[in-house]
């Protein structure tokens, strides 16, 4: 049965897959969502053993269903290669009492990989579909993952060009020579002098700009999103949900139809509701706990029904979360509003206006599965140190987010079931606040840091680090935020 895609904010809407991955976003500024969440048509059982790419098309073969079964084998298959450093892809490590997914194993060592390696075949092939002949510009705002992940993503990749803003001091120094020393010649990377929400706002103004759009159009030229905004970032990462369910049923952890526990480090909410999908395809997912560090909208909102972003916007040394506008959250209350675009779009409208809306508890109950925690920057270096001290075992300041809120979940309510936590970046991506959870040192050269990780930790320096340890700069352009669009315009030429 096909799949199409309807709006979060206009119930006329229907697209096919490839329409939604191309176009990003709705024209009305809503997000794509399916007209209804497929269930698995194969057994979990017939799961056991398959390879990560076996069990990617089983998923996304629902989802995605004007794609053949040929174009999604071959995105697959060009997607999940020897660009990972492990032929599972997304391995399962047991430490401490939780079953850490790691999903850094890709080419810049974080979990946007899964999705980003895999959005620009999507999008070629989409193109390809609808006889589109406009070169497609990706537009990308990243709080310092999504970034990276896309840039190499669509690097040289035919028929399209990509922008990245980034906050100027809002990520971490790896992160941000990542970006800085892309290759590429349809590769812009432009840091901007605001946090990460002032960089998706300003993406998402560019987007809905129909005046814009139509210059774009006429000069040959398509915007689309590598955000978790694109459906066609949302779907490849439910993937590895049912991946780790099925490895901990091959590793004999769980039995199938036992339920496992997922604990997701969020900012953008994309990873969660990736999680909120995959048990509404039939994986026996108990609760979705959904880890915060101090900017904890989220948190507050689980807790209250409250969604408020008018508060002090923190930067932590978990930058990927310092977030105070979850995007991906609207999937989540349109579907608890009951499908109702009128309903949901006039929540946004009011969180646009004033900063904030307040669900009805009929909402609140519909979001019983998802249990909300936040952890301090102590407590997240604390648990740095802790896990390393007692395990060996080094996580990136992310993972410690969740590690921190699993533990006080668990003491909190004694739930012994079998718990998953997303494991979402290399401790090689975030170096300094590592080296300094863990030996509290005060080394100024990232790289002389880079190196003594890897003696404490018996893990080889990635090549993602390595190839920037000399990397010559090749992205020095910076804009105020309210010049964005002015930027964009100047990049492609269209004056």
């Amino acid at each position: 049965m096909e799949v199409r895609y309807k709006s979060t904010r206009n119930a006329e809407v229907s697209v096919t897959a490839s329409e939604a991955v191309l176009q990003g976003l709705s024209e009305d500024g809503g997000l794509f969502v399916p007209e209804f969440i497929p269930k698995l048509d194969v057994t979990l059982e017939s799961l056991v053993g398959k390879t990560y790419q076996e069990i990617a098309y089983e998923v996304m073969k629902l989802f995605l269903s004007d794609y053949t079964e040929e174009e999604l084998k071959h995105c697959i298959a060009n997607a999940y290669d020897e660009k990972f450093d492990t032929k599972e892809i997304a391995p399962l490590k047991d430490v401490d009492g939780a079953h850490y997914l790691e999903l850094f194993h890709g080419p810049t060592i974080a979990f946007k990989d899964m999705a980003l390696s895999i959005l620009p075949h999507l999008l070629t092939a989409a193109a390809k579909k609808q006889n589109k002949k406009e070169k497609i510009v990706i537009l990308t705002a990243t709080s310092g993952d999504t970034g990276k992940a896309a840039l190499a993503g669509f690097a040289d990749v035919p028929g399209t060009g990509i922008i990245v803003f980034y906050p100027k001091d809002g990520v971490s120094r790896i992160q941000e020579k990542q970006m800085v020393t892309q290759t590429g010649d349809n590769t812009d990377v432009v840091a901007i002098h605001g946090n990460f929400d002032d960089a998706q706002n300003g993406v998402k103004e560019i987007f809905g700009d129909k005046a814009l759009a139509a210059r774009m159009k006429e000069r040959g030229y398509q915007f689309s999103s590598a955000n978790s905004i694109n459906i066609g970032r949302l779907v490849p990462q439910v993937v590895y949900y049912v991946y780790a369910y099925v490895t901990l049923v091959a590793q004999g952890k769980l039995a199938v139809g036992e339920p496992m526990n997922v604990v997701v480090p969020t900012g953008n909410f994309g990873n969660i509701l990736a999680a909120y999908y995959a048990k509404q395809m039939g994986v026996p997912v108990k609760k979705l706990i959904c880890a915060s560090n101090e900017n904890k909208v989220l948190y507050d909102f689980f807790r209250t029904g409250v969604y408020d972003r008018n508060r002090e916007f923190v930067l932590t040394s978990s930058p990927s979360m310092d977030i105070l506008i979850s995007s991906n959250l609207e999937r989540l209350i349109y579907a608890c509003a009951g499908e109702d675009a009128k309903k949901n779009a006039a929540l946004m409208a009011s969180l646009k206006e004033t900063g904030r809306y307040e669900i009805t508890d009929e909402m609140k109950e519909r979001m019983a599965d998802f249990v909300g925690g936040y952890a301090t920057q102590e407590q997240t270096a604390k648990v740095i140190r802790d896990v390393y001290e007692k395990t060996g075992y080094v996580m990136d300041t992310h993972t410690a987010v969740a590690a921190k809120v699993f533990y006080q979940y668990k003491e909190e309510t004694n739930d012994e079931t079998v718990t998953v936590i997303a494991s979402t970046a290399s401790p090689y991506k975030f170096t300094r606040s590592v080296m300094e959870a863990v030996e509290g040192c005060a080394e100024d050269d990232d790289f002389v840091l880079v190196d003594r990780l890897s003696e404490i930790s018996g893990v080889p320096v990635p090549k993602a680090i390595e190839e920037i340890r000399n990397a010559p700069v090749r992205h020095t352009l910076e804009c105020d935020k309210d010049n964005m669009q002015k930027t964009v315009i100047k990049i492609l030429g269209l004056k």
